[in-house]
C-alpha cells in the first residue's frame, strides 16, 4: 500500500506547514489561465517550414498583431473621450499608447537582422500572405487618418472583419475627434475639414496648421499644447515604425517584390516619408 497521500491532501500539507506556500490545488483549470487563456495563445503557432526561423518570425508576428488591438482600444478610448469633451481621459489613453507603441517597436528587434538567406529558408510558408493584408493594422491606420476603401477589398471573404473595418472606414478618425475638439474650443477649424468625407484620406489645411500655430505660440502651460505633444509623441513612434519596418525589410530581402505581390521596399519608404498629424509638423516652422 502506497504511503503517500493523495496530491489534494498533499498541497494541503504544504500550506499548513509553510503558510507562505501559494494556493497550488484547483478544481479545473488555474484562474491565471482561464484570465489570460495563455493555453490558446501558446498553440496558434503552426509553423509551414523545418527552419526553426520561422517560429521566430511567427510569434514575432502575432505578438505584433496584439500590440495592433490594444493600441487601436487606446486610441478608440481617446477619440471617444475627446468626443465627450473629456481630456482627462483620452490624455490618459494617448499617454498608454505611447508606452505600447515603444514596445509594438521593439518587436522588430527578432526580426531586424535576417539576412536574405535566412528569410528566403522559410519566406515560401507565407504564400501570398503579406503584413499589408492586417486587419487589425488597417484599423490602427484608419484612426490615424490614413483612410482608403481599397484595402478592404482583402477582407470581403470574412464577414466580420469586413464589416467591423467598413464601421472604422466611415467613423471620424482620431485627429477628426482632435479637430472637432479644437473647434468646440473656440480655434478656427475650417468647416470644410470638420464636415470633411470621414472615408478619404485626411489632407493637411493651411488654417488647421495657423491653429496650432497659435497653440504652441501661447502659454507652454496650455492644455491644448500638451494635447499637440501626446499627438507629436504618437506620430514619432508611428514614424519610428514605419521606419524599423522599412529598414527589416531592406535587410531581409533588398529591393525585391514583396509577398503577396506587394511593392515591397518602394512601398514603405513610401509611407515612411508620409508625415501622420502633418500640421502639427509643419506648424513648429511658424513659432
Amino acid at each position: 500500500m502506497s504511503q503517500h497521500p493523495p496530491a489534494s491532501e498533499a498541497a494541503q500539507a504544504a500550506s499548513t506547514h509553510d503558510a507562505d506556500t501559494p494556493n497550488l490545488d484547483f478544481a479545473g483549470t488555474t484562474p491565471y489561465e482561464d484570465y489570460v487563456q495563455a493555453d490558446v495563445l501558446t498553440h496558434l503557432q503552426h509553423p509551414l517550414s523545418d527552419d526553426p526561423g520561422e517560429m521566430v518570425f511567427l510569434v514575432t508576428t502575432q505578438v505584433m498583431e496584439l500590440w495592433f488591438t490594444v493600441i487601436v482600444h487606446e486610441w478608440q478610448t481617446a477619440a471617444g473621450a475627446l468626443r465627450r469633451d473629456d481630456l482627462p481621459v483620452a490624455m490618459a489613453a494617448l499617454k498608454r499608447s505611447t508606452y505600447e507603441l515603444q514596445s509594438l517597436n521593439a518587436s522588430w528587434q527578432p526580426l531586424a537582422h535576417l539576412t536574405p538567406v535566412q528569410f528566403n529558408s522559410y519566406r515560401g510558408a507565407l504564400g501570398e500572405g503579406s503584413g499589408f493584408q492586417s486587419a487589425m493594422y488597417r484599423r490602427l491606420e484608419f484612426l490615424l487618418g490614413e483612410k482608403s476603401a481599397s484595402m478592404l477589398v482583402p477582407h470581403r471573404g470574412a464577414p466580420r472583419v469586413h464589416a467591423e473595418l467598413e464601421k472604422a472606414l466611415h467613423e471620424p478618425s482620431l485627429y477628426d475627434e482632435v479637430l472637432r475638439f479644437l473647434a468646440r474650443r473656440g480655434h478656427a477649424v475650417p468647416a470644410a475639414v470638420l464636415d470633411r468625407d470621414a472615408t478619404l484620406r485626411y489632407e493637411p489645411d493651411p488654417a488647421v496648421e495657423e491653429v496650432w500655430q497659435r497653440i504652441y505660440a501661447g502659454s507652454q502651460e496650455d492644455e491644448l499644447v500638451r494635447l499637440g505633444e501626446a499627438l507629436t509623441e504618437v506620430a514619432e513612434l508611428v514614424w519610428r515604425w514605419r521606419n524599423d519596418h522599412l529598414v527589416a525589410t531592406r535587410r531581409a530581402m533588398g529591393a525585391k517584390t514583396g509577398t503577396g505581390g506587394s511593392p515591397g521596399v518602394s512601398w514603405l519608404e513610401k509611407r515612411a516619408r508620409h508625415n501622420v498629424f502633418p500640421e502639427l509638423w509643419t506648424a513648429r516652422s511658424h513659432v
